[in-house]
């Protein structure tokens, strides 16, 4: 892989930077809310009867809390655009909102969680999308007794941002595990696509319809035949696997139009924006890191990382961590391209710092 490590460099420079200037003050919207997977569980997983939980070293091994649940060696993507929103703490999980101010949001999102009930569940529990909605009405209950009622929540939750990333699992957990789901057998990966995004898309409506949401960002899944596990599993001599991508591929095509459909469909005080900063990452048009077809730490089941294992020393320069997650690194970039729009490759119709003003 071409590597310009300059650019990294200060994309990571500048990263640094904006979060110092921005976690001191009054943050840019009250709350955060966040509906997803891996890529954004940070201990959801914890307790729950499953294979996917990383509450072990060497997870965690650059976080300050240590092993917290998040599948990373640091912060996620997630965590880093709520500090550069001037967020002082984290946005706790749903799992552990005992004494926490839910005014400020709260993160629903479990590993190997998908959009469809069954994805993920030959791991063992997982805490779907249609679930995470459930907690968040729970939520939602305890926030209008705070404030008084069922609509000073919703003018509360009005300002707030709605950070959704799912869909991933249902496809490198449910559509290409032919051998535990039936789905590619009942789908094609366009059939697949669209159910998946009609399914998503009411849920969404109904946040915003039921629950007051206005400010939403909807991540794009991330291109699965890059990962080290799908380079692997299906022995490509480092090169992604093009059934994976060009079937996610579909998927972010509905979803941006789904995007752009509530933009046209709902009234003129909601805004809606579609960000694909997790492919162009994953696609290496960033270069600079000089790992990407293996994860940096030694991995078992599942993809995992063995427990108490060391992992590589220089992780700066790895774009995965375990067969499936990034490394910090990586998602320092992904949290500021989603945050200003500063991927040099790509022009975004917009991005979270100019929604959240909008």
């Amino acid at each position: 892989m071409a590597s310009k490590p300059w650019l990294v460099l200060s994309l990571l420079l500048l990263a640094a930077n904006c979060m110092q200037q921005c976690v001191h003050g009054e943050s840019q919207v009250p709350c955060i809310f966040i509906f997803g997977d891996s890529l954004c569980d940070n201990g959801n997983n914890n307790n729950l009867q499953t294979f996917t939980k990383c509450n072990y070293k060497p997870y965690g091994i650059d976080f300050p809390l240590g092993p917290t649940g998040r599948f990373t060696n640091g912060r996620t993507a997630v965590d880093l655009i709520a500090q550069l929103l001037g967020f002082e703490s984290f946005i706790p999980p749903f799992a552990n909102t005992g004494g926490s101010d839910i005014l400020k949001g709260v993160n629903y999102a479990s590993g190997a969680a998908g959009i469809r009930p069954e994805t993920g569940t030959r791991m063992g529990a997982n805490v779907n999308l249609g679930l995470q909605m459930r907690n968040h009405r729970v939520i939602f209950s305890r926030i209008a007794t705070k404030l008084g009622g069922v609509e000073k929540a919703k003018q509360h939750l009005n300002k707030c941002l709605y950070y959704v990333n799912i869909g991933n699992n249902d496809y490198i957990n449910n559509y290409f595990l032919p051998e535990y789901y039936p789905t590619s057998r009942n789908y094609t990966p366009q059939q697949y696509a669209d159910n998946l995004i009609l399914q998503l898309s009411q849920h969404m409506q109904a946040l915003h319809n039921d629950v007051g949401a206005r400010k939403m960002v909807f991540v794009g899944t991330a291109l699965l035949g890059c990962t080290p596990n799908a380079i692997s599993t299906y022995k490509t001599n480092g090169f992604c696997v093009e059934e994976i991508n060009g079937a996610v591929s579909l998927f972010n095509a509905n979803l941006k139009s789904m995007v752009d459909e509530f933009n046209n469909k709902f009234s003129v005080d909601s805004k809606f924006i579609f960000i694909n900063s997790a492919a162009s990452i994953l696609s290496k048009s960033l270069g600079g890191f000089t790992v990407g077809n293996v994860s940096c730490c030694k991995t078992g089941r599942f993809g995992l990382c063995n427990p108490n294992e060391a992992p590589c020393q220089d992780r700066t320069h790895h774009i995965f961590w375990d067969q499936f997650h990034p490394t910090e690194a990586v998602n320092q970039i992904v949290a500021l391209i989603s945050y200003n729009g500063s991927n040099p490759t790509v022009t975004y119709p917009m991005d979270i710092k100019h929604l959240v003003q909008s």
